[in-house]
């Protein structure tokens, strides 16, 4: 009697998601170790996002991409000149004040840290309260000297990033140039009977994507000079630094209206030193938000992405510790381009 030997067939939907999950975190690492090219492409990229939609515009008036670009850049470089001539030194005093006023705030914690300590009752516990604050006085000193690094590291960072704001035009321009060859270059490496299928999907990712990007970058402004403008009109110090803080604190979803919050708050208490100036820097920013999460994410977001909370902070956390800001600026349109895919893959389209 023949012996038939019955070979045991591996499982390949395994070795599969081994080796997506492998190269995802090759991915990863070799982000992390590239953050500073990286960086540079992300944001050629994002800006090129946000141009696109004016050469699509443009190209169904009947202009060439070519022309369209240049007068593109030409409109930009108008732009780029108001900025560095009044926006950028109102950016640039009102960081300097910051920074010279630095000391001042140190010098006032250690005065409230000692009249704290005087203040307190002789009776149980207010030894250790006492040693608590001693702690915190003495540390007081270190957070100045860490406050000043921290400082020089981050015009250290934005001199380094000047590179990249050079280069990102030319980057963005090849880009947006070479922008359909590339699309039909990545197309013809699709399998044929796959093709169209892929190129809804990614269609539908980047409708997701795009209108994220843009309209995230419409609501910080927004936001940024809505608190500038009520702040100024508090009487709050450094009212353009916490205005562009509230702006960039806008893409943190659930906790960014509170972490925004923080600069003003601390600034008008150290200035006023009273309860009714932070009652209405709350107020002010309640209202900011109020208007911005049931006015102004409305009208822009035509569509939600209807993401889970959870999934939505592990996505800003995880992307946050990789790739910095700009992990944290992506990491929604990533998570929705994952949900989007993971439906199509649910109904069955991959089969």
């Amino acid at each position: 009697m023949e012996h038939v030997h019955h070979a045991h067939t591996p499982r390949n939907d395994y070795g599969r998601f081994i080796a997506t999950l492998m190269l995802f975190f090759l991915l990863a690492a070799t982000g992390y170790a590239l953050q500073h090219t990286i960086s540079c492409f992300l944001l050629s990229w994002v800006i090129a996002y946000l141009l696109d939609p004016l050469l699509i515009q443009a190209e169904k008036r009947g202009m060439k991409r070519l022309y369209a670009l240049g007068l593109l850049y030409v409109l930009l470089g108008l732009l780029t000149v108001f900025f560095l001539a009044f926006i950028f030194p109102a950016i640039t005093i009102s960081w300097n004040s910051f920074v010279l006023d630095v000391p001042g705030y140190i010098q006032k914690l250690k005065q409230i840290a000692v009249e704290w300590k005087y203040r307190l009752p002789d009776r149980y516990g207010s030894d250790e309260i006492q040693w608590l604050i001693d702690k915190a006085s003495s540390n007081i000193d270190t957070a100045a000297e860490k406050i000043g690094v921290w400082a020089y590291q981050f015009g250290t960072r934005i001199f380094f990033n000047l590179f990249n704001i050079v280069l990102s035009p030319i980057l963005v321009f090849f880009m947006l140039f070479y922008k359909q060859t590339v699309i039909e270059t990545v197309s013809s490496w699709l399998p044929d009977g796959r093709r169209a299928q892929i190129l809804d999907i990614a269609g539908e990712v980047n409708s997701s994507i795009g209108g994220y990007l843009r309209g995230q970058v419409v609501v910080s402004i927004i936001v940024a000079l809505l608190a500038t403008m009520a702040l100024f009109a508090l009487g709050i110090p450094h009212p353009i630094f916490c205005g562009v803080f509230a702006g960039a604190a806008s893409v943190l979803p659930f906790i960014g209206v509170i972490i925004a919050t923080l600069p003003a708050l601390f600034f008008a208490w150290f200035k006023f030193q009273t309860a009714a100036i932070l009652g209405q820097t709350v107020i002010a920013f309640g209202v900011i938000y109020f208007v911005e999460g049931y006015v102004i994410k409305p009208l822009v977001f035509k569509e939600s992405m209807n993401l889970n909370p959870l999934v939505t902070i592990i996505m800003v956390m995880a992307l946050g510790e990789m790739l910095g800001f700009w992990g944290i600026l992506l990491a929604l349109p990533i998570a929705s381009a994952m949900k989007i895919t993971w439906g199509h893959f649910m109904r069955g389209n991959f089969r």
